[in-house]
């Protein structure tokens, strides 16, 4: 890390750093399509899918670092979405939801990786932790909003319940609080480093799914 690391704050090192694959994740031509209303609800079904995969995969690793003393303060009840997610499901899907779901590969390889940073390295589980729920409780306000226009889900209702945090009051104060702990890290600069490396990962992770749905639905189809 250069010599600015020791003023600047981790918190923003690490979004500035991955702003690149953040921006490439954002504008992915499926994301692009699905906001543009030019998806189905079968397209928007699919994308529920794979997220059930990943928040499996973080929040059963959240349960093993509670007591963690590096990943611990960031393990958060309010933020927990399988829950919400399989009442997405069960909207989306039926009752019958777990029938037949499959996770993409490239979903199931983003699952894999962060289950092996929960076991193994916990400061890498943050890296994750931060690109998923930041991320739902910004720009995943924009997908809700658009969701809820495009295929009539009630308001903050069943189908999109994924992105309400309902134990969340000010997510503005919250975002700060949780930009907060990342600057308190207990890690030195090439530890820091290697969690920025690893949030990138994460992007790159995320990325490929959203290819992997593209091909799956492509709007020349």
């Amino acid at each position: 890390m250069d010599a600015t690391a020791a003023v600047t704050p981790f918190s923003t090192l690490i979004r500035t750093a991955s702003h690149e694959q953040h921006t490439e994740a954002e504008t992915s031509t499926f994301m692009s399509d699905l906001l543009g209303g030019r998806l189905g609800v079968d397209a928007y079904t699919r994308y529920t899918e794979q997220l059930w995969f990943v928040y499996l995969a973080l929040e059963e690793g959240a349960q093993a670092l509670r007591s963690d003393p590096v990943a611990g303060p960031f393990i958060r009840s309010e933020l927990m979405r399988t829950a919400e997610l399989e009442r997405d499901l069960a909207h989306l899907r039926g009752a019958d939801w777990r029938e037949g779901l499959e996770p993409l590969p490239a979903t199931a390889a983003y699952a894999a990786r962060v289950a092996e940073c929960a076991r193994t390295w916990s400061a890498g589980y943050i890296a994750h932790h931060y690109t998923r729920y930041l991320g739902d409780l910004s720009g995943g306000q924009i997908i809700r909003d658009k969701a809820e226009k495009t295929w009539g889900f009630a308001r903050k209702g069943d189908g999109v319940r994924f992105y309400v945090f309902e134990g969340i009051a000010n997510p503005a104060a919250f975002k700060r609080d949780y930009r907060e702990l990342l600057d308190a890290l207990n890690a030195d600069d090439l530890e820091k480093q290697r969690v920025i490396d690893e949030c990138k990962r994460a992007f790159a992770l995320n990325t490929a799914v959203f290819r992997e749905l593209g091909e799956a639905f492509p709007i020349s189809a």
